[in-house]
């Protein structure tokens, strides 16, 4: 728990702040703004005031609504944002919350690509294979004129269309508002036949919630590879547990999870939860056709960089003018 007694002794104080990003964050923040941090979110660090009147998150901490009279800002850093929308309208205030959109579109997406790739080539079979040099049941496929269908094409599902294109893969996009002449736009409805391989990269809002639910999956081909590294909410893992032992999803990886927070924090501690959507996740980590990864899609040098970099350009500008650079978006 954090010991501060005056609310003005950090300038701003970051949470869910991992030991390279801290690192590389201290970096560009230089010396005259007065910088907390810690690993913990918010609930884990037991903060009971906030420890500065700007704070940042990512997306696992639950920011505690009476905060809200207190803070005058919030910078999530996180390309997601419906966090913060959620917890303005849960507190009724206006508060300035920023968010940084452009940090990990490449990081994310090169993820995404080597999820796929190991899940159709099976790799974790071949390594635990490997001890009695056995090649039975190993046969995988080749991406090579699959079809890859990356639904939400922003920043993130673009880099993802250029990454199968580049692989050979036929690729098809869905999009609410289509923005790029160079992508092969489908309705979800025609693209979910089609696909061998299916990139979730949307935004998460009110409306879509479990938008990839068993009605919907069940419809596409028998062995359909599933990725998500967007956010938890969009798919069930209810739903995809289902589906993987009806034998009709050739594998899924997750780098984001419904209720993530309950279940990061309850995992960090050796501990596990009642919840059924995260005993869902926790059945499907014993499967060799699912990779389930610490919603680490994000985390290159790189990407660490450009967001510790972005994140004091958002904090220089909140402290000047009380604005971010970034705001997020009105729904």
């Amino acid at each position: 728990m954090s010991q501060m007694k005056d609310d003005k002794f950090f300038d701003v104080y970051f949470y869910e702040a991992f030991e390279e990003e801290a690192a590389a964050l201290k970096r560009f923040l230089g010396a005259e703004i007065k910088a907390g941090f810690t690993w913990k979110t918010i609930q884990e660090q037991g903060d009971l005031n906030p420890p500065a009147k700007l704070i940042s998150i990512r997306t696992q901490s639950v920011i505690p609504p009476d905060w809200a009279k207190t803070l005058s800002g919030i910078l999530s850093r996180s390309t997601g944002y419906n966090h913060l929308i959620d917890y303005k309208q849960q507190t009724g205030i206006e508060l300035p919350c920023g968010y940084l959109p452009l940090y990990c579109h490449r990081s994310v997406a090169e993820q995404a690509m080597l999820l796929w790739m190991t899940l159709l080539r099976k790799l974790a079979r071949q390594i635990k294979q490997f001890a009695q040099f056995k090649r039975d049941g190993l046969t995988g496929f080749e991406c090579q004129n699959k079809t890859l269908l990356v639904v939400g094409v922003g920043n993130i599902g673009y880099e993802t269309v250029k990454i199968g294109k580049g692989l050979g893969m036929n690729v098809l996009g869905v999009d609410i508002a289509p923005k790029h002449d160079d992508v092969n736009y489908v309705k979800i409805s025609d693209g979910i036949k089609q696909a061998d391989v299916i990139v979730c990269a949307m935004n998460l809002t009110k409306d879509n919630v479990k938008y990839f639910n068993y009605d919907l999956l069940k419809k596409s081909k028998q062995g359909l590879i599933f990725i998500n590294v967007a956010r938890g909410e969009l798919s069930s893992p209810l739903d995809l547990l289902r589906l993987l032992d009806e034998q009709h999803l050739g594998g899924a990886a997750l780098d984001v999870f419904d209720n993530e927070s309950e279940m990061a924090v309850a995992l960090r501690k050796g501990q596990t939860s009642d919840e059924p959507n995260v005993q869902a996740v926790l059945k499907m980590a014993e499967y060799d056709n699912v990779i389930l990864t610490p919603h680490n899609a994000f985390n290159t040098a790189e990407s660490v960089e450009r967001k510790s970099e972005q994140s004091v350009q958002q904090i220089d500008q909140f402290i000047a003018t009380n604005k971010f650079l970034w705001d997020i978006p009105a729904e």
